[in-house]
C-alpha cells in the first residue's frame, strides 16, 4: 500500500507544533477574545444557589454565639451552614490539622469564616451574610514574627541544617559581619478568584468544577467533609485564571462548602469569592524576617554562615513546614558555605494562614544570600559581581543539606550574560553618572539563580496520563496537571505530537479530571511538565510499541524498518532508524520498497485486528530523597540556572525610581516550547520584581488586612516593565533524563527579580559613596527607598 496523491503533498511539510518548536498557547486566542470559559462562565443549571461567607469581626478570641435570625429571613436565603451542621470531618488542613472549615469556638484571624449562607443570587447571599451577628469575646492577638518568636509560638517545630562548625569559625574569623532583612509577603492576585460549582449526583456523590491546582486533594477533602468515598467525588478543572500557588491548598474550603450545600439541598451550588473577600480570606506568600552572620577572608570568600529564617505562617500549618524547608535549602542560592548553620522558624500568628506562592519559600531564602553578597562586597571594597564569582559553587562541592553539586554550568552562563549585557562598561557608566548627579543615583546588579527542581516531599514527585488513539488518527490526551495559563497543556500536547510525529492539531487536550487520572500531585514546584510530560510520553511509547508489534506481525517488518513521520507511518524493506528527512521523503514515494500509511489508516487497521489503542502512563522522579532527622539528602533531581542584570535610577528626594534595563539569560535545558518558556521567564521576572518593589501588604493593629483591593495593593503593570528588556534562553540540554532533556521554567525566573532589588540597594549605597551598608527592606517602595537614603546619608546604617 502506498500513499495516495491526496496525501502526497502532506509528506513534504513538517509536522506543526511538535516538541522543540515555538507554538501558541492552546487557549491563547480564546484568552484574548474572552471566549475561554472559566468556572464562573459556565451556564448555571436551574435551581443553582449562591454562597457567601459570614466572617469574624475580630482576629483572636472566642465565639460565644451566632445570631442568624436576620440572615434566615433575608431576601432570597435558602439555607445556612454553621459548624454544628457539618456532617463529618470539620478540619480541611491539607497536611497537618488546624484549618476548621467553619469556626466552632476559637477565632484565629480577622475575617475567619463563621457561617455560610446560600441564596438565590450572589448579591443576595452577600447581603444576607452581612446581617449576621457574632457574640465574640476578644483576646489579644499575636500579629507579627517578633511577638511569635518571643512567645515561642510555632505552627511546626523549628528545623536546623548544619555543615561543619559555623560557630567556631565565626568566633575565630578576622572578618565578620551581620545583617538583617525583612521581606514582606505577596498577594497572589490571580485574575480569577476562588470559585467552585458543585452539582449533586443521583448516587449521593458530587461533581465539582473547581479553580484549583490540586484536584486530587480537593477530591479527598470534599469526600471527608461529606463522609463519602473518594470515588463518589469528581473534580474537573479545564483552566485556571492564574494560580501562582494560591490555589494549591486554599481552593479546598470553598469547594467543600459548595459540595455541602449541593448535597444537602440536592441542587447545584456555586461559591465565588469577590476580590476583597478573596484577599482577606486566603493566605499569601509568607513574610520572612531574615538574619545572618558571616565570616569571610580579605577577598570576600565566605568561610562560615549562620542564617536564621523566620516565617510568618499565620494561624495554622498549611504548607509552612515545607515552605520554610525550601527557604532553608535555598539560603545559599548559588554560593558555597564551607561551614553553615541554617535555622528555620515557622511562626504562628493570628492572621490568615499563609500558603504556597511561586518559588515556595525559595525566593525568601535566595534574597538572604544575595543581601549577604552585597554586604560582603561593600565590606571588602570589591564589585559585588566579583564577590559572587568568588563564592560560586564548584563542581563536586556539597550543599549545607548534603546534595552534591553536579553539572554546574552557572558560572559560564553568568559570564555570557556579563558580556552580552555590557556589565563592566555599564558599571563604569553608573559610577560616572552618580558622580555627576546629586539627587539622582543609579544602581546596577547582576544576580544568579540556582533553583532545585522537585517536590521536597519525595512521594509527590509522580504523575499520570491517559492517551487514546481514535481510528481517524486523532489523539485524546488527559493528564494530572492543571493548566493555569503557564502553557502546560500545550507543552504536553507537543510531547504527544512529537512521539507520534503528528501535527499538534490532531491532539485533543481535555480537562483535568479525577475520573480519568487518579491520585495526582498538585501542579506546583515547577514540576508540571517534568511529571505529566514524562507520564504522557510513557503512555505514548506503550501505544507505539503495541503498534510496532502489530506491524511486525501484520507486515512482517521489524521495528527498525518502521518510522512515524509527518502524520504517517513508513514501513520499509530496510533499517530506516537513522534516515534523514530527504531519505524518508524518497522512501515515502517509493511503493516498491516502502509502505506509507496515514496514521489514521494504521489506527483503523490496528483496531480491526483488536489492538488496544488506549494506554495510561506513569512517571516517578528517580534518585531523590531527604532525611529530615539528619537534614541531609538529595531533595532535588536537578537545578535550573539563570541570571539577570538590572539597572535602576532613584530620585533621592522622593524615593521614586525607574527600572532602566534588565537583561536575562535563563537555562531551560532543551526547550519544548521556546515561545512559552520566554513568556514564563518574562512573567516570572515581573512578578518577582513586583514582590520586591510595589506589592505592599498591610494589616492594621486589629489584624484586619487594609490592603485588600486593587486600590490599595499595587501589582506591577505594563508601565513597570523595564524600559529595555532583553530575554534569552541558554541553550544547553539538561544532563538529567527529563522529558527531551528540558528543564522546569515556572518558578526559577521569579527570583531573577531580585536583581532589581539589589540594583536599588546599590543605588541607595551610592548616596553615601558606598561607605555605609544600607538596610533596604522589601518591598522597596518609594517610601522605603527614601527612608533608606536618609539613613545612609545620616550614617544611621552600618558603616563599612
Amino acid at each position: 500500500m502506498s500513499h495516495t496523491p491526496d496525501t502526497a503533498h502532506l509528506l513534504q511539510q513538517p509536522v506543526q507544533g511538535s516538541a522543540g518548536q515555538p507554538h501558541p498557547h492552546d487557549s491563547a486566542r480564546r484568552h484574548v477574545t474572552g471566549s475561554a470559559p472559566y468556572v464562573d462562565d459556565m451556564a448555571e443549571l436551574p435551581g443553582t444557589v449562591h454562597i457567601a461567607i459570614g466572617k469574624s469581626p475580630i482576629a483572636h478570641g472566642r465565639l460565644n454565639a451566632l445570631h442568624l435570625d436576620d440572615v434566615r429571613t433575608a431576601e432570597g436565603v435558602i439555607d445556612i451552614l454553621t459548624f454544628a451542621d457539618l456532617p463529618a470531618e470539620t478540619d480541611v488542613g491539607p497536611v497537618f490539622k488546624g484549618d476548621p472549615l467553619l469556626v466552632e469556638k476559637e477565632i484565629s484571624f480577622y475575617g475567619q469564616p463563621l457561617f455560610a449562607v446560600a441564596a438565590r443570587s450572589h448579591r443576595l447571599a452577600k447581603q444576607a451574610a452581612l446581617s449576621g451577628r457574632a457574640d465574640c469575646e476578644a483576646a489579644e492577638p499575636v500579629l507579627d514574627i517578633a511577638a511569635a518568636m518571643r512567645q515561642n509560638r510555632f505552627v511546626r517545630p523549628p528545623h536546623f541544617m548544619q555543615k561543619g562548625d559555623a560557630a567556631a569559625v565565626l568566633a575565630a574569623a578576622e572578618h565578620t559581619l551581620s545583617g538583617k532583612l525583612y521581606v514582606r509577603g505577596q498577594e497572589h492576585f490571580y485574575l480569577e478568584t476562588q470559585v467552585s460549582y458543585a452539582i449533586p449526583e443521583d448516587d449521593g456523590g458530587v461533581t465539582v468544577y473547581c479553580s484549583t491546582q490540586h484536584p486530587s486533594e480537593v477530591q479527598k477533602l470534599v469526600a471527608e467533609v461529606l463522609g463519602i468515598p473518594l470515588a463518589l467525588v469528581r473534580i474537573i478543572v479545564r483552566r485556571l485564571g492564574g494560580g501562582f500557588g494560591g490555589k494549591e491548598t486554599q481552593a479546598a474550603p470553598w469547594a467543600c462548602l459548595a459540595a455541602l450545600f449541593a448535597v444537602r439541598l440536592k441542587r447545584p451550588a456555586k461559591l465565588r469569592l469577590d476580590r476583597q473577600d478573596d484577599m482577606q480570606l486566603t493566605g499569601k506568600r509568607h513574610d520572612f524576617a531574615n538574619e545572618y552572620r558571616a565570616a569571610f577572608d580579605a577577598d570576600g570568600k565566605i568561610q562560615a554562615a549562620d542564617i536564621r529564617l523566620a516565617a510568618l505562617c499565620g494561624y495554622s500549618p498549611d504548607l509552612s513546614d515545607a515552605i520554610v524547608d525550601r527557604a532553608m535549602f535555598h539560603s545559599d542560592n548559588a554560593y558555597h558555605y564551607p561551614n553553615a548553620l541554617i535555622s528555620g522558624y515557622r511562626c504562628q500568628t493570628h492572621t490568615v494562614s499563609n500558603t504556597a506562592f511561586r518559588g515556595f519559600g525559595g525566593p525568601q531564602g535566595v534574597i538572604a544570600a544575595e543581601a549577604l553578597m552585597e554586604d560582603i562586597a561593600q565590606a571588602v571594597g570589591h564589585d559585588a559581581l566579583d564577590v559572587r564569582y568568588t563564592n560560586l559553587y564548584q563542581e563536586g562541592d556539597s550543599t549545607h543539606y548534603g546534595q552534591k553539586i553536579e553539572h554546574f554550568y552557572l558560572p559560564e552562563l553568568m559570564r555570557e550574560l556579563e558580556q552580552s549585557s555590557g556589565y563592566r562598561t555599564r558599571r563604569e557608566a553608573v559610577g560616572a553618572f552618580n558622580r555627576r548627579h546629586r539627587h539622582q543615583k543609579r544602581g546596577l546588579a547582576l544576580t544568579p539563580v540556582k533553583f532545585g527542581i522537585s517536590f521536597t516531599v519525595t512521594f509527590l514527585n509522580q504523575g499520570g496520563a491517559l492517551v487514546h488513539i481514535y481510528t481517524d488518527g486523532s489523539v485524546h490526551l488527559n493528564h494530572g496537571g492543571v493548566e493555569m495559563g503557564q502553557g502546560l497543556f500545550t507543552k504536553v500536547a507537543q510531547i504527544v505530537a512529537a512521539e507520534f510525529a503528528l501535527d499538534i492539531e490532531r491532539i485533543k487536550i481535555s480537562a483535568t479530571d479525577t475520573d480519568k487520572v487518579p491520585n495526582t500531585s498538585a501542579t506546583a514546584a515547577s514540576s508540571g511538565t517534568d511529571l505529566n510530560g514524562m507520564a504522557a510520553q510513557n503512555a505514548c511509547r506503550t501505544l507505539k510499541q503495541r503498534l510496532l508489534d502489530f506491524i511486525g506481525s501484520h507486515f512482517d517488518r521489524p521495528s527498525e524498518n518502521v518510522r512515524f513521520w509527518r502524520n504517517h507511518v513508513l514501513i520499509a524493506d530496510n533499517d530506516i532508524r537513522t534516515a534523514d528527512n530527504d531519505a524518508l521523503a524518497a522512501l515515502a514515494a517509493d511503493p516498491q520498497h516502502c509502505r506509507c500509511l496515514a496514521f489514521g489508516e494504521l489506527a483503523t487497521l490496528a483496531y480491526q485486528h483488536s489492538i488496544s489503542l488506549s494506554a495510561s502512563g506513569f512517571y516517578a522522579t528517580p534518585e531523590i530523597y531527604y532525611h529530615r532527622d539528619s537534614a541531609s539528602g538529595k531533595p532535588f533531581y536537578y537545578f535550573a540556572f539563570g541570571a539577570a542584570c538590572s539597572e535602576v535610577e532613584i530620585d533621592t528626594l522622593t524615593g521614586e525610581y525607574r527600572v532602566l534595563r534588565s537583561d536575562i539569560l535563563h537555562d531551560v535545558g532543551r526547550s519544548i516550547n521556546p515561545a512559552v518558556d520566554i513568556g514564563q521567564i518574562e512573567g516570572g521576572f515581573i512578578q518577582g520584581m513586583g514582590w520586591l518593589t510595589t506589592e505592599d501588604l498591610r494589616w492594621n493593629d486589629n489584624g484586619r488586612l487594609d490592603s485588600a483591593a486593587a486600590a490599595t495593593y499595587k501589582i506591577p503593570t505594563a508601565a513597570d516593565v523595564p524600559e529595555i528588556f532583553n530575554v534569552a534562553l541558554y541553550h544547553r540540554a539538561n544532563p538529567e533524563a527529563t522529558v527531551y532533556h528540558s528543564k522546569a521554567v515556572g518558578e526559577p525566573p521569579f527570583m531573577l527579580g531580585i536583581s532589581v532589588w539589589c540594583a536599588l540597594r546599590d543605588a541607595v549605597a551610592a548616596c553615601a559613596d558606598y561607605r555605609v551598608r544600607p538596610e533596604l527592606n522589601a518591598p522597596a517602595t518609594p517610601e522605603e527607598i527614601l527612608h533608606a537614603v536618609n539613613r545612609v546619608q545620616s550614617g544611621a546604617d552600618n558603616a563599612v
